[in-house]
């Protein structure tokens, strides 16, 4: 592997033996023609150390009257606090990209540091950073609403309440995104359809969702176009196989159902292999899906008249979810947009899938929106290559001072 070009290069030179050194015929010295190189990937330790701020101090010594001037304050992230930027900015990294545990964090500072700080003032820091995004976020928001494609999902996460000792309240992380745009969390305390109805209340473009019910009835203004994901209908078919095979049962017509799905995912590889266009692929998409899709609805209809699956069974569940959204399901033919699957929102909840059994839980209903920001922000980083570190150090400082219409020009 070629290792990448920014990364400064530190030479090591090997000298050759003294034995080496020597001509072995006529015993006179060698001379250094060159040398063979390799290249390996190093580091260094992370090195802790404290940065004394002296703000300087000046006074004429005739004008007592004056006064003292004091040099104005670099500008920080986090004005009271006992760590710099850089280290607050790798407590959220830790945490949100890597799914690092803030505890974990304080045992690692102790640790190596033989520094004791509370878990709460680590806590505090990374939920001022969450709060300080919530306006990014927002714009971010309108951003995608404004857009013409969007993908939603959603996924549980625990919270302490006060209702519930002993006992996390069933919480959400509702996720708006596109390709090629940001990654937008939304907390909520609930997975009712009021959620939806209200974020899509004014959307007018094409919604791409799973087969959630939640979804269904009333999103969206009347021109909203809602589509489903073939993904989705797949892995039903694929549980029904699996279900056969442990039955020891083959049905040739679930798995040629798979096979044509596969040929329908295949055609969007094929494009995004050759790097085309939207327009570009829409056309390989009229020329080879087609044929596909007919037959695909074919072996759908003649599995639902066959007598042998049954509807309650894992095949006539799978047969009756992608007739019921069929239409859904091919709107992909007539909108270039459209993906095949919702797979660019499922992969962003990942972060979140992890972090429930690192971090486990939320602690309060108050941190949610704080820490949904913050999930917004280090996956839409993850999503469009922006190196989240540089992002968070460029943005924070300062942004708690600046207008709402000016947080527009920084979203990731």
């Amino acid at each position: 592997n070629q290792l990448p070009a920014h990364l400064a290069r530190v030479e090591k030179i090997i000298a050759c033996m003294p034995a080496q050194c020597t001509c072995c015929k006529c015993g006179r010295a060698t001379h250094v023609i060159g040398y063979e190189s390799s290249e390996v990937l190093d580091m260094k330790p992370v090195e802790f150390f404290v940065t004394v701020i002296k703000r300087e101090k000046r006074a004429c010594a005739h004008c007592i009257k004056n006064g003292v001037q004091t040099a104005l304050c670099a500008q920080r992230l986090l004005s009271k606090t006992l760590f710099s930027d850089a280290v607050t900015v790798d407590f959220v990294v830790r945490k949100y990209a890597d799914a690092q545990p803030l505890y974990r964090q304080q045992a690692m500072l102790k640790r190596d540091l033989g520094l004791d700080v509370a878990l709460s003032t680590i806590n505090d820091a990374v939920l001022r950073v969450g709060e300080l995004l919530i306006p990014v976020v927002d714009w971010m928001q309108r951003d995608l609403l404004s857009g013409d494609y969007i993908q939603a999902d959603e996924t549980y996460v625990g919270v302490q309440t006060e209702e519930k000792k002993g006992k996390n309240h069933t919480a959400y992380f509702w996720q708006y995104s596109a390709p090629k745009k940001g990654v937008v969390f939304d907390f909520r305390m609930t997975r009712s359809g009021e959620v939806p109805r209200e974020v899509f209340k004014n959307y007018t473009g094409i919604l791409q969702t799973d087969g959630y019910a939640a979804y269904e009835k009333d999103v969206g203004t009347k021109g909203m176009i809602h589509a489903c994901c073939m993904a989705h209908a797949r892995r039903k078919f694929i549980e029904a196989i699996k279900i056969n095979s442990k039955a020891k049962v083959v049905n040739p017509a679930l798995e040629r159902i798979v096979v044509l799905m596969d040929d329908l995912f295949s055609i969007d590889r094929e494009a995004r292999e050759q790097n085309l266009s939207l327009e570009d692929r829409h056309a390989l998409r009229q020329e080879r899906a087609p044929v596909i899709i007919a037959e695909l609805y074919e072996r759908l209809l003649e599995l639902k008249r066959f007598a042998k699956i049954l509807p309650k069974s894992k095949a006539g569940m799978a047969v009756a979810y992608s007739l019921m959204r069929w239409h859904k399901l091919t709107l992909f033919l007539q909108h270039p947009v459209i993906e095949l699957s919702t797979n660019w929102a499922e992969n962003s909840m990942r972060p979140i899938a992890v972090g429930r059994k690192n971090w486990l839980h939320l602690g309060s209903e108050e941190a949610g929106p704080k820490i949904a920001a913050l999930f917004s922000i280090v996956e839409s980083c993850r999503k469009l290559e922006i190196p989240i570190r540089k992002y968070l150090m460029d943005v924070l400082p300062g942004l708690g001072d600046r207008s709402i219409q000016s947080l527009a020009e920084i979203t990731p």
